[in-house]
């Protein structure tokens, strides 16, 4: 799809799942491009899903469209709404009008594996855009250190709870299909694992959630919350979804507030639960670099210049299954708590106007947010 604004102003509205999916907010305004002086070369960017987190529509996709822009690209991006025979449908519809590159943030590693073994058979570049596809065949990763939003999130607990010795801390993962939870789960058990060993926390559970469906993470926790006879002290939630449906949960307990959950992304509904105090943290990755990181190695492989995308793909990634090893671009995540969501405003990505309504004007007046 071509874009006919340099600045762009996105509101995807997403289905709110009862246990509290990431509501989508205005995108944030993309900085103006060039023009580019020659027509733009045809690349397609197939994302994942809307249903778990607003980022995919209210953030990547904007920003994506004004990066490949700026870089002289016309990219088509199409989201697959989680179903794995339209993620394979839009590729073969993207590879059949001749793409030059294709980026796919896969759903799964098997869908994007054989998305890209047909790119690769077709001669086409392909990029894994935020999730690597293991046993996959894509030239190409650009994404966060993943391994580092997890140590973020275990060391944003283990300071929540560090004067209550024995805290009891159960952990609601994302998906075991996607390589991502698997990574922030290793960052986690950096920090964390230690203090299980030591007693200084107590893991009473910690459980991954098919499809990081938030209503199933809301419901597994519950169960879990009840087995444990209604006690909890912390929990470890892989991103601001599923945070929701867990502090959905605590508030049906009398327990917001009072125990410390972790998230990640940033959204609206996650800064806003921050800054009520229902939400310890979230992991704010600036996905503006992301995309830009992206469009630059879309530009530089649709010229066939590898030379110039292995100099912007300096770090890599292990795919263990393939056993091979991924030329990456691997961002910064940083960590998010009350006293700075200010930054995640001032950077662009949500307005204040977006989290700072009604119960929180106070708050986000004392805290600069406006």
């Amino acid at each position: 799809m071509r874009a006919i604004h340099r600045t762009l102003a996105l509101l995807a509205a997403l289905t709110l799942t009862a246990c509290g999916a990431n509501k989508a907010t205005e995108a944030p305004q993309a900085p103006a491009a060039e023009t580019p002086t020659a027509p733009g070369i045809k690349i397609g960017v197939i994302l994942p899903e809307t249903a778990t987190s607003a980022r995919w529509e209210s953030f990547d996709k904007p920003m994506l469209e004004a990066a490949m822009r700026a870089q002289g690209l016309d990219a088509d991006i199409q989201n697959a709404q989680g179903d794995v025979q339209k993620f394979s449908t839009l590729a073969d519809g993207m590879l059949s009008q001749g793409v030059k590159v294709l980026v796919i943030a896969a759903i799964n590693s098997e869908i994007g594996s054989s998305v890209a073994a047909k790119a690769k058979a077709r001669g086409i570049p392909t990029i894994d855009y935020d999730r690597l596809n293991l046993g996959g065949g894509s030239d190409y990763y650009v994404s966060f250190d993943n391994v580092k939003v997890g140590e973020l999130q275990g060391r944003g607990l283990a300071d929540a709870l560090k004067d209550k010795p024995g805290a009891q801390v159960i952990e609601i993962e994302g998906a075991p299909t996607d390589n991502n939870a698997t990574l922030f789960h290793e960052g986690q058990e950096k920090v964390l694992k230690p203090l299980y060993d030591a007693g200084t926390l107590r893991l009473v559970r910690s459980q991954p959630i098919d499809g990081w469906d938030n209503q199933r993470g809301g419901i597994t926790f519950e169960q879990i919350l009840t087995g444990n006879g209604g006690k909890v002290d912390g929990v470890v939630a892989a991103n601001d979804g599923l945070a929701g449906a867990v502090i959905t949960v605590l508030r049906k307990n009398g327990l917001t507030g009072k125990v410390p959950v972790t998230g990640q992304d940033a959204t609206a509904d996650g800064l806003m639960s921050v800054l009520r105090g229902d939400q310890y943290m979230t992991v704010f990755k600036p996905i503006r670099e992301e995309a830009e990181s992206a469009a630059k190695l879309a530009a530089a492989l649709a010229k066939g210049d590898t030379a110039t995308a292995d100099k912007i793909a300096t770090d890599s990634s292990d795919d263990p299954k393939g056993n091979r090893t991924v030329k990456s671009v691997l961002l910064q995540p940083r960590l998010t708590t009350k006293d700075n969501v200010k930054d995640v405003v001032t950077q662009g990505y949500v307005k204040a106007t977006d989290i700072c309504g009604g119960d929180l004007a106070g708050t986000c007046s004392r805290l600069g947010i406006g």
